[in-house]
């Protein structure tokens, strides 16, 4: 096998390779280094990397098996970091300059339990500052760009990671998504990205980001399902650091796609009550591609979800008139409060879409947040609704493909002007909600650029979410595809 194809297999089988030392976790960690050299200059998926500690770790997996000791889920995988999740004694910005010579001092959990899992950690991914924005650029290292189309955006806010895994230069990513940053980019960049519940992982910055911080779960992006469960395996479970979190299943995601369910009920939308515009070929890709459930016996059908509700609901009379400027609303009271001394002291070396978005945030009067919370909890009786009457839920994760660089939200989809933000009105809501999400490749462009298929479950249930996601990644595998880069 070539080295540039090794870099594409499936992290389950570079483990077993491991395991039998077909190829050393050294050897591996060696042959990604060298491709992280050759293909980082071109996308800038990477903004730290750490070989030196790479290789420590390299030699530690191998270490282990030489001396017959157990391994762990993820023994020797080459694993790439997102820039807001601390790594100790490496830098760790944010994506703002005011972070720009931060060293972090210890590990977060999810790093931790990525080590005890075995993992070779080759780099932090770039960022856009503080994650604020569904695209990847920021004052320190640039933007990021998508391996499929270098003059598109990667997305984000974990694009440098889903540009990394794309391109063959990370098999595993570790992400954060607040309103979409792993589907995001997920969806633009071709991958399997899942949020799962919130509070399956913990989530050490809660405290610090308020109510805003009760939108954001960590979670993986990969090219394989399989290795999605892999890393939820060694990533999820309780921990005192975060009173949100939920204890460890006492089952194993891995091995919960051994099996396929018999009988399901799937109700697909596209229009969950804010569309604007969603772009044809997106809107084609995804109703052939629910289609294709029908091959499994699987019921599919159209479902009524609405998330707006115009007159009396469970939670008294609020009206949701718009469930984007819901989450909006706190999402920016957040940033604005969480950022607030950060601009005072850095405002004129801070990105001003940030500087902009947190001012917006300072204004947000206690009442205004606090009818944003009651319509969240009407939002959420709204998707309740619906699974009580479906399994799952599919809707598109973009309803476009990847827009060009250099912007935050395109002017125009399928030829047609829209107004700010039209071009993400699906993934939101379920970070208002809590449940989990995956966003699973289901077509491409005429242009050549992936398109995203979004996956809901019920809360709790990511087995369901994932078996689906497998399902259909065996009935229309995408991983053939690669970037070119000659």
């Amino acid at each position: 096998m070539k080295e540039d194809d090794l870099c594409y297999i499936p992290a389950w089988e570079m483990k077993e390779k491991i395991k039998t030392q077909e190829i050393t976790a050294q050897e591996l960690t060696e042959i990604f280094i060298e491709r992280i050299g050759k293909i980082n200059p071109i996308i800038n998926a990477y903004c730290t990397t750490t070989f030196e500690l790479a290789r420590e770790l390299a030699k530690k997996a191998d270490d282990t098996i030489k001396k017959g000791e157990k391994i762990g889920l993820l023994h020797g995988i080459p694993t790439s970091i997102k820039d807001n999740v601390d790594v100790k004694g490496i830098r760790t910005t944010n994506g703002c300059k005011a972070y720009e010579n931060y060293i972090s001092p210890s590990d977060d959990i999810v790093v931790k339990r990525l080590k005890e899992a075995g993992v070779v950690i080759l780099g932090k991914t770039n960022m856009p500052a503080f994650g604020y924005k569904g695209n990847t650029d920021n004052l320190i290292f640039g933007e990021t760009k998508n391996p499929w189309h270098l003059e598109r955006t990667c997305g984000g806010s974990t694009g440098g990671g889903a540009a990394a895994t794309a391109s063959g230069i990370s098999p595993l990513t570790q992400g954060s998504d607040g309103g979409g940053s792993i589907r995001i980019p997920s969806s633009f960049c071709g991958l399997y990205g899942i949020k799962p519940t919130f509070g399956r992982i913990p989530h050490t910055s809660v405290k610090l980001e308020g109510i805003m911080g009760t939108f954001v779960q960590k979670g993986p992006l990969v090219r394989y399902v399989k290795d999605a469960a892999l890393m939820l395996d060694a990533m999820v479970g309780a921990d005192d650091i975060d009173r949100y979190s939920l204890p460890k299943p006492d089952y194993s995601f891995y091995n919960a796609l051994k099996e396929t369910p018999k009988k399901l009920k799937i109700g697909y939308a596209i229009d969950l009550g804010n569309l604007e515009i969603i772009h044809s070929e997106v809107e084609k890709s995804l109703i052939d591609a629910v289609k294709k459930f029908e091959d499994l016996n699987w019921s599919v059908e159209k479902s009524n979800i609405n998330l707006l509700t115009p007159g009396k609901t469970l939670r008294g009379e609020v009206p949701v008139e718009n469930y984007g400027l819901t989450w909006n609303i706190i999402w920016t009271y957040g940033i604005g409060y969480f950022v607030k001394p950060i601009v005072e002291k850095f405002g004129d070396n801070l990105d001003q879409g940030l500087v902009q978005l947190a001012q917006y945030g300072f204004q947000l009067t206690p009442e205004i947040l606090y009818r944003a919370e009651i319509e969240r909890e009407v939002i959420y009786d709204n998707v309740c609704k619906h699974f009580k009457e479906y399994d799952i839920l599919i809707t598109p994760t973009m309803a476009c493909p990847a827009f060009e660089l250099g912007v935050s939200s395109p002017s125009e989809i399928d030829g047609k002007k829209v107004s700010l933000g039209a071009w993400s009105p699906y993934t939101h809501p379920f970070n208002m909600t809590g449940h989990p999400a995956a966003s699973i490749p289901c077509g491409w462009s005429t242009e050549g650029l992936p398109i995203g298929m979004q996956i809901i479950g019920k809360r709790f249930d990511e087995v369901t979410v994932l078996q689906v996601s497998k399902a259909f990644e065996e009935i229309a595998p995408w991983q053939d595809k690669k970037p070119n880069f000659d």
